[in-house]
């Protein structure tokens, strides 16, 4: 199966008194760049999370978002610093001493000193807690592979289309090639008639010269090298994906096809064969777009 990089999850899983929310999306991307947006408290899942995420992704750019809710009432708690409300205690009483003033220190003045109350959020449980998030992430992957992989069928079923047609091309200037090398001759031998006039016209010459322009025009080489690369490519595409991805072999392939077009198009002399190199060129750069958005 082939896999855009283009893809979108989303989960939401309840366990306990948690909800625990993830959200993915990515583009495409030479590597695999997985960004990850959660509460600090989550901080110690993130090796987790992010081997989790590789079963569903091998290349992209990939945001992350986790987030989740508490409804239990015991999510945090008050402290009582009873050390810090006696250090104040014993310095309000030092200062009454030092200026013969009354100590009329009451609770309701000495709680108000900072850290004499504090909220502390109880401790998570982290089984439970990664447990939690383990199902929204599993979820929201497997939704993201799904989207990944429709967009990939129609990026198949389009690059199908265009290779297709680049065959087609190919094969017009297959047959084309042999036709313009006689329309040469013909031209050439009715050049030199014209000059020589009634004399006679050396054939071994006019081989010669015939010869070394087939040479010169000649593309059966790349012809046979584009039709490989596109027949590799459309290969690729039928087999799907593999454990590294197919998306850095077919980019190369598109490279190929792109030079072996360059190099067609820089010996031809026949106009129809250029206006068919132009239309090679202009749908391999298509393909070319169209295979960076694959996995």
């Amino acid at each position: 199966m082939v896999c855009s990089m283009t893809g979108f999850g989303r989960s939401e899983v309840t366990e306990g008194q948690r909800k625990y929310i993830v959200e993915l999306k990515s583009v495409n991307n030479r590597y695999l760049d997985i960004n990850i947006k959660m509460p600090k408290k989550f901080n110690a899942f993130e090796a987790a999370i992010r081997s989790e995420l590789k079963s569903y992704m091998k290349r992209g750019k990939v945001d992350v978002y986790i987030s989740y809710e508490d409804f239990s009432e015991s999510e945090s708690k008050v402290k009582y610093n009873k050390a810090i409300a006696q250090e104040y205690y014993t310095f309000l009483k030092e200062m009454a001493d030092d200026f013969g003033l009354d100590n009329d220190v009451r609770i309701s003045v000495l709680s108000r000193f900072p850290e004499v109350f504090t909220m502390e959020e109880e401790e998570l449980d982290e089984e439970e807690v990664w447990s939690g998030i383990k199902k929204a992430l599993d979820q929201a992957g497997q939704q993201f592979l799904d989207s990944r992989k429709r967009e990939g069928e129609f990026l198949v079923a389009d690059l199908t289309d265009k290779l297709a047609g680049m065959l087609e091309n190919v094969e017009y200037i297959t047959e084309r090639s042999p036709v313009i090398i006689d329309e040469y001759k013909t031209k050439l031998r009715e050049k030199i008639q014209d000059l020589l006039e009634d004399k006679q016209i050396d054939e071994n010459r006019l081989a010669m010269e015939v010869t070394l322009y087939a040479d010169k025009v000649c593309v059966d080489e790349e012809l046979t090298r584009l039709r490989s690369h596109i027949e590799a490519t459309r290969d690729t595409l039928k087999v799907g994906d593999d454990k590294d991805g197919i998306g850095r072999k077919l980019d190369f392939l598109a490279q190929e096809m792109n030079r072996e077009a360059n190099t067609i198009l820089s010996k031809s002399t026949d106009l129809k064969i250029s206006d068919r190199g132009i239309a090679l060129k202009t749908d391999i750069e298509k393909v070319r777009e169209q295979i960076q958005n694959i996995e």
